[in-house]
């Protein structure tokens, strides 16, 4: 009878254990296939992303492409015509003084609107934070360049075309990704700490704002700042609607330059490409070291 029992046991533990053999196998396979799926849809995802960019990169060094798939030939003549032609020079020029100019305006506006919105947000005023956050992803840049062109081509603001136009109008474009990437910072700080003891030591609202508020969002602040930049160098959709022909933006310009020759287009495009990327680079690693 004992020994019965004992084997019974035994047989039920072996099939128990047969049992999670089983699944254990199970699991590991679809925890395979899971990471196969994952990786390929990386690699296709690297592979849609990279090679325009690769292909890119050697038709800014070709010498002649002419309905193949690679370039001809090895030459450095086309960043060289892209240096000695004004018209790129002139929009380079207009693209860096729109983006700085930028940046100047939505600092001076994103920390104010990001330190309201933030308390704001303590007392149940979230809702405005949100729309700010969303505006980027909601507000199509063609519906703005439509609207910005039936306002300012009339007798009232016949400003269409102007370079401070522009200005304005890639500030308000970006606006919401510095002032979102501040709200980001102030809700991951200890901020409402430190304005509790000023506040006991008698620090006004003005102070706490200048000397808690605004040394706490340094490296962040600069992160979007590099955001903006990027934003703004690389915009392409509302410059084109609003830029008149001497403030043509680096993109505007380089898309007339497809219609040309192709190496040289490519050249400028590889250049684009390197100055967003460096912003987007020293954005990232402000954001990491902060």
């Amino acid at each position: 009878m004992c020994c019965s029992l004992y084997g019974g046991e035994a047989a039920a533990r072996f099939y128990q254990h047969y049992q999670d053999c089983v699944v254990a196998k199970r699991i590991g396979w679809l925890l395979e296939v899971e990471r196969i799926v994952v990786r390929g849809i990386a690699a296709v995802y690297a592979i849609y992303l990279l090679l325009p960019i690769l292909l890119l990169s050697i038709g800014s060094v070709g010498e002649l492409w002419m309905n193949s798939l690679l370039p001809s030939g090895i030459t450095v003549q086309w960043y060289v015509d892209i240096w000695l032609d004004s018209s790129f020079r002139s929009a380079f020029t207009t693209s860096l003084v729109v983006a700085l100019s930028a940046c100047a305006i939505n600092t001076i506006l994103a920390l104010p609107l990001a330190y309201s919105l933030y308390h704001k947000a303590g007392r149940g005023g979230s809702a405005a934070a949100k729309i700010v956050s969303m505006m980027p992803i909601v507000v199509p840049t063609i519906t703005l360049g439509f609207g910005y062109i039936i306002v300012f081509n009339t007798d009232v603001f016949p400003w269409l075309g102007t370079l401070p136009l522009l200005i304005v109008v890639h500030a308000v474009h970006t606006l919401p990704y510095l002032t979102n990437t501040l709200l980001s910072d102030l809700r991951h700080s200890d901020l409402a700490t430190l304005e509790r003891a000023a506040a006991t030591l008698g620090a006004t609202e003005l102070q706490q704002f200048f000397g808690i508020a605004i040394p706490n969002l340094r490296k962040s602040l600069l992160s979007g700042l590099m955001m903006v930049s990027a934003i703004s160098v690389g915009e392409f959709g509302l410059s084109n609607l609003l830029a008149s022909f001497q403030n043509r933006t680096y993109p505007v310009v380089l898309w007339q330059a497809f219609y040309g020759t192709t190496g040289f287009a490519c050249a400028a495009t590889v250049i684009l490409l390197v100055l967003a990327s460096t912003a987007a680079f020293v954005s990232s690693t402000a954001i990491k070291k902060s």
